[in-house]
């Protein structure tokens, strides 16, 4: 992926406001017990575009799940894109390559080819432009 000076700017400055705003969204969805299990059990992982995902089969109740947490986590997104001179799409990228950089070894995460990955020791594969 090609990026000019400016997108790679806006990123960097979208990571600095991610790192020191955090996430609303995820934060409370780790509270719930059903998003933990999911966690731990890898049907769901975090994703390049700062959403979170399905791996493998979705049931109803498991893509109720995700659809809720990716729809509370656009409207993080979209304030703090707004607030901060930024686009939607370059917040959420930068929050994904914060979220993917904060799991643990054992849960899942799309590396930058779009595979699905589990979590080693080894730091994660991140996008190029990830800060």
């Amino acid at each position: 992926m090609m990026m000019n000076t400016l997108t790679k700017s806006l990123l960097a400055a979208a990571a600095g406001i991610v790192a020191v705003t955090g996430l609303v969204a995820p934060a409370q969805a780790q509270r719930d017990p059903a998003y933990a299990a999911a966690r731990a059990n890898g049907s769901v992982g975090e994703q390049t575009d700062g959403y979170l995902g399905i791996v493998g089969a979705a049931t109803p109740a498991l893509q109720r799940l995700v659809n809720d947490i990716n729809i509370r986590r656009r409207a993080v997104y979209a304030e703090k894109a707004q607030a901060n001179n930024a686009t939607l799409e370059q917040y959420a990228t930068t929050a994904g390559c914060q979220a993917i950089a904060r799991t643990v070894p054992g849960e899942k995460y799309q590396a930058p080819d779009g595979s699905w990955k589990t979590r080693t020791d080894a730091p994660p594969e991140r996008l190029p432009i990830c800060p």
